[in-house]
């Protein structure tokens, strides 16, 4: 191919792909910076905020959920229990000659 095609095409295809760079969002979900891309709303004081507030209420609610399931167990009462009999050989036969 000649080189008056080529190089201007990779010129124009590397302009492509940095003006392309300077408005794809960034990693998780985060945005570009500066006029192209904003704030995610995750990402927001507010929504910080009430995040936080809904895990403090759930783990509440987890932490007096487990109060109220705690009863007591009742105790086992113990009773005595007798030893197993011991085992006897079986009687052997006396032969007589």
């Amino acid at each position: 191919m000649s080189d008056r095609i080529v190089l201007p095409a990779l010129a124009l295809l590397a302009a492509a792909l940095i003006g392309l760079a300077l408005v794809w969002p960034q990693g998780l979900g985060a945005r570009s910076p500066g006029p192209f891309g904003s704030r995610p709303v995750q990402q927001r004081p507010e929504v910080q905020a009430a995040i936080q507030r809904e895990e403090a209420a759930a783990a509440r609610r987890a932490q007096q959920e487990q109060k109220e399931q705690r009863i007591p167990a009742p105790v086992p009462q113990s009773v005595p229990q007798e030893p197993p009999a011991p085992i006897q050989p079986p009687a052997l036969r006396e032969e007589n000659p």
